[in-house]
């Protein structure tokens, strides 16, 4: 099979993904709201251009078994990083459409507990409720920044549950920015399903344990990054994420990544060491990203996000026939 022939494969696959899953309840109600964030923002830089905007993926996919689904394959994701990358990202002058797992971890809220509505509150005279004393300024500052990025216009959250919706929500993000050419970055950081039950093959009820034990085909997702670069966003700087828990074979899979799907750069994190360092896999060379408290740096987030903003840059100046960065 040729080239062209193999290409065409793959898009029919995607295509009848797309198709047969079950459409986005509120497909109108994401698309007005990315058109107006993108609208602002192309307007809004503050030196006539249109302001750098990345799409941050945070948090794990599920796979239903049920079309009413009562039970489902999950994706280990806590959404950390995502949410950590988005307050980076928005410091260093992004606008962010935070696309994030419903219950995952919230951009500036990493200062707060756990369960914050019971454990950041308490009652005063059996029914006065104040913020405890131990968070109220983690609190404020939470609020504080969250809103001043959501009224500026900085950042945009959208939420999804499954591979279905992720996917579907992927695809209109990245043909909404792909006017932006190549000030447009895409940060992949979501867990996402390698496999799926078919919407149409799929029970409509409950399965029920009565019937004995399950035997389940599960069909594999379509990869969507081949077709991110080639047709919905193929000037925008991609950086995805390779996870692994042997790290001898990390940055093989990485590399390996990197040149089948011609992202920009992957960021390889072994699953032990995640949050103290990953490597940045490029295609000269490959550099080490580590948290050291030492220097002041309390998330590897940090010089992260530093360095895909500079690289980011260097691909603007490459890409654009502008002179407005």
């Amino acid at each position: 099979m040729d080239l062209k022939a193999t290409e065409a494969n793959i898009n029919g696959v995607i295509e009848s993904f797309f198709n047969l899953a079950p459409p986005l309840r509120n497909n109108a109600d994401i698309s007005a709201k990315l058109e107006n964030f993108i609208k602002r923002n192309e307007m809004n830089s503050g030196n006539g251009g249109a302001r750098r905007i990345v799409c941050v993926t945070s948090g794990g996919t599920t796979v239903p078994l049920e079309q009413r689904c009562v039970r489902y394959i999950d994706n280990f994701s806590s959404g950390h990083r995502g949410a950590t990358s988005t307050e980076y990202f928005v410091k260093a002058g992004y606008a962010v459409i935070f696309l994030y797992r419903r219950g995952t971890f919230q951009p500036f809220c990493r200062s707060l507990p756990d369960d914050p509505l019971l454990e950041c509150f308490e009652l005063t005279d059996g029914s006065n409720i104040k913020v405890q004393e131990s968070y109220s300024e983690a609190v404020k500052r939470a609020i504080a920044e969250h809103h001043s990025a959501v009224n500026k216009g900085f950042l945009l959250k959208l939420p999804f549950t499954t591979i279905f919706e992720y996917l579907q929500m992927l695809r209109m993000i990245a043909m909404s920015t792909s006017k932006l050419g190549p000030k447009a970055m895409f940060y992949l950081a979501a867990a996402v399903s390698d496999f799926y039950v078919p919407w149409q093959s799929m029970a409509e009820h409950k399965i029920q344990s009565a019937s004995g034990p399950l035997n389940m085909q599960l069909a594999q997702v379509p990869k969507m990054l081949p077709v991110l670069r080639q047709e919905w966003a193929p000037t925008a700087f991609l950086i995805s994420f390779k996870l692994e828990t042997d790290s001898k074979i990390l940055l093989k899979k990485a590399a390996g990544a990197l040149e089948k799907y011609r992202m920009n750069m992957v960021v390889a994190n072994e699953l032990l060491t995640r949050k103290e360092e990953v490597v940045v896999v490029t295609s000269s060379e490959n550099i080490r990203v580590s948290r050291d408290k030492n220097v002041g740096v309390d998330d590897v987030e940090d010089p992260l996000i530093q360095l895909l903003v500079e690289r980011h840059s260097i691909h603007i100046n490459t890409n654009s026939s502008s002179s407005d960065l």
